[in-house]
């Protein structure tokens, strides 16, 4: 293809698009730009492997740190495992790019987005979300697109398309929407405590802009003379389905209409239906069609059955109004909610139960040192002071499987849990840990990440973390049959797995602070999407009800193994003192004291141990080292050394002077040792500061006053 460049006029904003440029051997590629940030998106397809039967589409995001200017840290000084950021916008752009193929589509798919320059300005996740748009269209790939997204940022009372990075971490908005030419097809939001009115809004003032870049493409392919690929499905023999939906349709309404199953009562029941109906296939001859067709493909019983239930199920829902567990479309499943359930060696622990869904969260309290640096990161050489994991075993949905590191779900579930907290923890200031949270779901039934959120309140309140207001969560789905549309409440397994959207909704009584919303169809409508943030509210309130009759408020105290942490400032100028040739100092106070010692740039001191005492002793050492003296200034010491002409003496944690021999009374002094000896307790006063900073002291010319302060002082000090 020849070279071709687009410039698009958006939101005051040029957006720069070159194809035919760079990788000419993909299907399709585009380098997508604003501002100074630039990425390059591919994509191409593969022929079919035997057996497949599902879209094997991949989508990665890669980071360069070239593209910052960067270079790696490590032995090898080159870009390894993706950071965090990375691959949750890997999980961006596949969310709202995969519903758009066709269900029928097998081919191997790949989209891979590399950064290649990044400016403080522009954030490039969105931008690879409408290039991977651009990238498919162009490799002609079957598609029902153009796909777009933008970032609504909320500044002041006002809605902003694109904002930088500092409008996202200044705002009280970050939210991407994601939309095709019908409808919403991906939402992903962190609020502080936002109005459903507000959020309702900003997704449509998203989808406006959305609407915008979807014309652009559709221009573009235009102007390319590309044609929008719309593959006819293959032609499928209805034989084996007209076989298993005769045998089955009337046992698997039974079933679902028996309400008082459990869920494994129910798989159990369906699985009979099935394995009744492999048998009356086996016994047909070997020529017959239906056990050839049932043959030919392993799994074509399976999925056969799978379609007919799913039909039944939501066929169900949209007709008599009611799920496979009896519930009204607006019900939320029982709950129930423990904390303290481990011992308090773990520093706080909240159980969650929703229906069959159980997540256990457990909350651990850190020192400054203890955050997880993000210098790998190409946006961002910050620190997490909140960090939140996920863990999703095998055992949580009985089945056995070989344990790996968290994958892409893990990941993506334990960040939206993370952001749903963030807005109501306390500032660093009034609350100086750093605070890691692991949700382990116990038992998997539908909507475990936001039974994470909930356990994760939990846990918060019974470690002790002053967070402003509690925060649940829950999530919301979809059956859509024609014009027919079902919300539904507090989704479990089946109506995930057999529906149309995954809507996970969280916030406090005052408003949102997280929202993810995946879709299976190729768009949702405004209103609808607003129904169902509207009727999330409920859920929401309801369920925190429950939590708080649990525990009502942060506990008063912490866990007694939870280290306590001490801060003061020093002058920056003073940080290479306290920290010593090498490390010398602030290793030595360490091994005197137990305390652990963190050091900012900026002077602030942090100092922790399980123990008080030593704490606070390690802070008396800092500041002794570290404060400011003046003449005249009253001080109780020890004797640590004698001379001839003299005793030197420590009147400070770390700082020490001497009394000349003149000094040591009103009167003469034949010898030092007559007047002091080795760990004597004394009453001293700065006399002079030389201009080698060394320390002179005299006991004379002290006010009783003044050495009465310095006892009193002293006391508290110790």
């Amino acid at each position: 293809m020849e070279e071709f460049e687009k410039s698009i006029s958006f939101d005051g904003r040029d957006i720069r698009l070159k194809v035919g440029l760079l990788a000419p051997q993909a299907g399709g590629s585009v380098l997508i730009q604003s501002g100074e940030t630039a990425v390059l998106v591919t994509a191409t397809r593969s022929q079919a492997r035997e057996g497949i039967d599902f879209l094997p589409l991949t989508v990665d995001y890669e980071e360069r740190l070239y593209a910052a200017g960067r270079i790696p840290g490590g032995l090898l000084r080159r870009e390894g495992r993706p950071p965090e950021r990375a691959i949750l916008t890997s999980r961006l752009i596949d969310r709202p790019l995969r519903p758009l193929f066709p269900s029928w589509l097998r081919d191997d798919l790949q989209i891979i987005a590399v950064t290649l320059s990044v400016d403080e300005l522009v954030p490039p996740d969105v931008i690879a979300v409408t290039g991977a748009s651009i990238a498919t269209l162009m490799a002609k790939i079957p598609f029902n697109g153009p796909m777009a997204a933008v970032r609504v940022g909320l500044v002041g009372d006002d809605f902003i398309i694109n904002p930088t990075h500092s409008e996202i971490s200044s705002g009280d908005l970050d939210l991407v929407v994601a939309g095709s030419p019908h409808g919403v097809i991906m939402v992903e939001a962190g609020a502080n405590q936002l109005p459903e009115q507000d959020i309702n809004e900003a997704i449509e003032f998203g989808y406006e802009a959305v609407q915008d870049l979807i014309r652009a493409q559709e221009d573009l392919i235009a102007e390319l003379g590309i044609q929008l690929v719309r593959e006819d499905p293959p032609e499928v023999d209805s034989s084996l389905e007209d076989f298993i939906s005769e045998r089955s349709t009337d046992e698997i309404k039974k079933i679902l209409s028996q309400f008082e199953f459990s869920k494994n009562e129910r798989d159990t029941a369906l699985d009979e239906v099935k394995e009744k109906i492999k048998l009356e296939i086996e016994e047909l001859p070997e020529e017959d069609s239906i056990r050839v067709a049932a043959t030919a493909n392993a799994k074509a019983l399976g999925n056969t059955f799978k379609s007919i239930t799913k039909k039944l199920m939501r066929r169900q829902i949209v007709e008599d109004n009611v799920r496979v567990d009896g519930r009204k479309l607006d019900e939320v499943r029982p709950v129930s909610c423990n904390v303290g359930l481990i011992p308090k060696r773990v520093h706080g622990s909240g159980l969650f139960n929703r229906g069959l869904t159980q997540v256990l969260s457990a909350c651990t309290l850190g020192t400054p040192g203890d955050a997880q640096s993000l210098n790998d990161d190409l946006q961002s050489d910050q620190e997490k002071y909140y960090i939140h994991h996920y863990n999703f075993p095998p055992f949580s949905v009985g089945e056995t499987k070989p344990l790996r590191a968290p994958g892409r779900r893990e990941i993506g579930h334990g960040a939206l849990a993370e952001r749903a907290i963030l807005p109501v923890l306390p500032s660093r200031k009034q609350f100086p840990y750093v605070i890691r949270i692991v949700s382990e779901v116990l038992s998997s039934n539908g909507s475990t990440s936001m039974g994470s959120v909930c356990g994760s309140t939990l846990s918060l309140m019974d470690a002790g973390v002053p967070i402003s207001k509690p925060v649940s969560g829950a999530a919301m789905g979809l059956i859509k049959e024609g014009d027919e549309v079902r919300v539904l409440t507090d989704i479990q397994g089946i109506e995930d797995f057999l529906g149309d959207m995954d809507f996970k909704v969280a916030g406090t009584d005052t408003g949102i602070t997280a929202l993810q919303m995946d879709m299976k169809i190729s768009g949702l409508s405004l209103d609808v999407i607003a129904q169902a943030v509207n009727q999330a509210k409920a859920a929401r309130l309801h369920i925190l009800d429950k939590m708080l009759d649990t525990i009502d408020q942060p506990r008063s105290e912490m866990s007694p193994y939870a280290p306590r942490l001490l801060s003061i400032k020093i002058e920056p100028d003073m940080i290479g003192l306290v920290i010593g040739p090498g490390g010398k100092t602030i290793k030595g106070i360490t091994e005197e004291t137990g305390a652990k010692i963190d050091i900012e740039d900026d002077g602030t001191v942090t100092i922790s141990a399980i123990d008080e005492l030593k704490a606070k002793k390690a802070r008396n050492i800092i500041q002794g080292m570290t404060r400011k003296l003046n003449e005249g200034d009253v001080y109780v010491g020890r004797v640590t050394r004698i001379i001839p002409i003299g005793a030197f003496v420590e009147f400070l944690p770390g700082k020490e002077g001497m009394i000349h021999i003149s000094q040591l009374a009103d009167y003469r002094v034949g010898k030092v040792e007559d007047e002091v000896a080795i760990g004597d307790e004394v009453i001293v006063k700065v006399r002079e500061i030389d201009n080698k900073g060394r320390i002179n002291l005299t006991r004379l010319g002290i006010h009783p006053d003044q050495a009465a302060a310095a006892r009193e002082q002293a006391a508290v000090n110790r």
